[in-house]
């Protein structure tokens, strides 16, 4: 995994780079005093694991993955333990209490390995890789200060609200800041399809299809969601291929 390490500390970098150079997975591409001169190597480098410090000057760590649209895998780095909630509500994979062990280091290492493997996997599946490896029926969001497992199979739909998601199950609901495309991208696509801008359906829970409405059953009752035109063509292409 290629890793850079930001913090305006030279002594914090010493160390992160001292563990770096100990795990012969990690590839360390630059060590960055600040947000802007981390923004470049972001740029110009593929980048897969950041160590991000949050208490830097002109711009927080926290403030500047905010600013990223596609960002790296992130630990947080840092003194002081208040920023917890916040980093995590961020998606970051682990967060490192200075000063820095090599046993929570490699913790936190041994996460971001795990998480690379499983979207190389999901971006070979996505590609016609091979099909053996089967990978697993669930995933993780964050809602209500905590993170929800929630099962593919107990999905009906899901349903988009500004920048929050509506998971919807027979007997609950989760309700997550994620955006719809983000949340879409990370589902299997042989098992959900976006249906409307505002709707992705669990293709085995669709009832049935009524004119530019999708048929499901939700808490026993039928429940409709419009086909938006833009993702008609491909919905009936995919339920004709089923139809006898």
């Amino acid at each position: 995994m290629n890793v850079i390490i930001v913090d305006d500390e030279p002594l914090a970098q010493d160390v992160l780079e001292t563990y770096v150079e100990k795990v012969p997975d990690l590839n360390l591409i630059a060590k960055c005093s600040n947000a802007f001169e981390a923004n470049e190597a972001l740029k110009e480098n593929d980048i897969d694991l950041m160590f991000l410090d949050i208490q830097m000057p002109q711009l927080t760590g926290i403030d500047f993955l905010k600013t990223l649209t596609k960002p790296p895998l992130v630990v947080f780095t840092t003194a002081y333990p208040n920023y917890a909630i916040e980093g995590f509500e961020l998606n970051a994979i682990d967060y490192l209490l200075k000063p820095i062990s090599v046993d929570r280091f490699m913790k936190a290492v041994n996460k971001a390995i795990e998480q690379i493997e499983l979207q190389r996997k999901d971006d070979g599946s996505a590609k016609g890789g091979s099909t053996d490896e089967i990978g697993p029926d669930y995933f993780f969001v964050k809602a209500d200060k905590k993170l929800v497992k929630v099962r593919f199979n107990d999905i009906i739909y899901i349903e988009g609200l500004k920048d929050y998601v509506i998971i919807r199950m027979e007997d609950s609901r989760v309700i997550t800041l994620q955006t719809m495309k983000s949340l879409e991208e990370k589902l299997p696509s042989e098992i959900f399809k976006r249906i409307h801008r505002s709707y992705i359906v669990n293709v085995e829970k669709i009832n049935a299809v009524v004119g530019n409405m999708i048929e499901v059953l939700e808490k026993g009752k039928a429940k409709h969601l419009p086909i938006g035109k833009n993702y008609r063509e491909e919905l009936l292409e995919l339920i004709n291929q089923n139809r006898i």
